[in-house]
């Protein structure tokens, strides 16, 4: 029996970005570690131009992680998708996993080129946009980066409705209600996406954690063992050799989200906590190690976020630091514990950015540092992040690198627990789930 499909739940943040492209020259690139939704996007694209008048036999689907085409050649695949174009009409062609077919940028661009098509590829792995990639379609190609769901996500996914009303006090205040009308404080749903993540497949087992993890454990493993081990050995190198290795890596850059790293204190980090051992011989380098933590990148298990002089206005090549695509993954690695939410309160907010269109840098201003700088072509904003602002010293040490910026950008201090929510000095200070239920 063929597998039916289950309900589609809509992202409009990344379908808009998808239609907004639609019958346009670039080549759609839908690009995210596994399991984020990318082939829930894909479908939504194609309900949508069913929706607006595209018949069935303008569209080509195909999933490369299904038997039927994933020992496909290039050459197949061409044939494939020519047999099967529509006459007089244009085609919209949808390739879900692409990378698993060698060579399959060939295909592509020969698509383009010759029919008259829309394209729209999912990946997995940054390797994607390679080089030998952009030698093909450099200019012609949009790339829409797919995340795990937001916390407004998370709610609508589970089931949860944001309600707003007036606060007796002033302001307005949001209350969240599920399915049979059962009230909830927002931070008590904030907690539940702090545990379980955003994965979008953990609504589909519930907020259950013995099932939260199978599925995490799946994920996973497939990101390591197919994206990162497997595909080492299609591109024929051996630097990627060492499955206990890469664990170690992932867990020590899962366990220091938020601290500023570099691989060389990775590598002496590891062998001091006897993870490696420094005596044997070939014992991994530092080339080794970039090696390992460039693969994560490129699977978008980890994202790597750079440093900015603000005074000096330019980026800085000392210490960045790395974030977690997913933090109920990180639960996964290293077992739920109340420690260090400042900065998985960080790493939630980083994503929220990334999500909201911004490029984030860390800001250094002196000797101070300021969590991010997130700016886009209309504005920027300086952002610090805290477990809570309710302490006059933490209070002092979170607004003091702010008040040293001189320039009339907006600054926000964004708190997971605060009693004042007072402008101080031009600083806003919000709360973090303010923050994220902000539309």
């Amino acid at each position: 029996m063929l597998k039916s499909g289950r309900e589609l739940r809509r992202r409009d943040l990344y379908l808009n970005r998808l239609i907004a492209f639609q019958d346009t020259e670039p080549v759609k690139i839908i690009t995210g570690i596994r399991r984020c939704g990318k082939s829930s996007l894909m479908k939504l694209m194609v309900l949508h131009l069913r929706q607006n008048g595209v018949t069935d036999d303008q569209i080509i689907e195909m999933n490369f992680e299904s038997m039927d085409f994933r020992r496909m050649t290039t050459e197949e695949l061409y044939r494939y998708v020519k047999e099967r174009l529509p006459e007089k009409k244009r085609a919209y062609l949808f390739f879900d996993e692409i990378q698993r077919i060698d060579q399959w940028q060939d295909a592509v661009n020969s698509f383009r080129v010759d029919f008259d098509c829309d394209i729209y590829v999912t990946g997995s792995n940054a390797y994607l946009l390679s080089s030998e990639y952009a030698t093909y379609l450099a200019g012609r190609s949009v790339e829409i980066k797919v995340l795990p769901l937001s916390f407004r996500e998370f709610l609508d996914f589970h089931g949860y409705v944001v309600r707003e009303s007036k606060h007796p006090a002033g302001g307005v205040r949001k209350r969240i209600y599920d399915t049979d009308g059962e009230s909830y404080e927002p931070q008590e749903l904030l907690d539940a996406y702090l545990r379980f993540g955003g994965m979008p497949g953990i609504a589909d087992v519930g907020l259950d954690t013995d099932k939260a993890l199978t599925l995490l454990d799946g994920i996973y493993s497939t990101v390591v063992v197919r994206d990162i081990l497997e595909r080492e050995r299609r591109r024929g190198q051996r630097q990627i050799t060492d499955p206990d290795l890469l664990r170690k890596i992932i867990m020590f850059l899962a366990d220091n989200i938020g601290n500023s790293t570099s691989i060389t204190s990775i590598s002496n980090t590891l062998v001091n906590e006897k993870l490696l051992d420094q005596s044997r011989r070939g014992n991994p380098s530092v080339h080794t190690i970039q090696a390992y933590v460039g693969a994560l990148l490129e699977s978008y298990i980890f994202y790597e976020i750079k440093r900015f002089d603000i005074k000096g206005k330019e980026y800085l090549r000392t210490l960045g630091k790395y974030y977690i695509v997913d933090i109920g993954l990180r639960n996964y690695l290293l077992g739920f514990r109340d420690m260090d939410t400042g900065h998985i309160l960080e790493n939630i907010v980083y994503f929220e950015l990334l999500r909201r269109g911004y490029d984030v840098s860390i800001g250094k201003v002196d000797n101070k540092e300021v969590d991010f700088i997130a700016a886009n072509a209309e504005e920027k904003r300086y952002i610090q992040v805290t477990e809570s602002m309710n302490d006059p010293t933490t209070r002092q040490r979170e607004l003091t690198p702010l008040r040293m910026i001189r320039d009339n950008y907006e600054k926000i201090v964004i708190a997971g627990n605060c009693d004042h929510l007072i402008t101080e000095d031009g600083i806003k200070i919000i709360r973090l789930t303010d923050f994220l239920l902000d539309s």
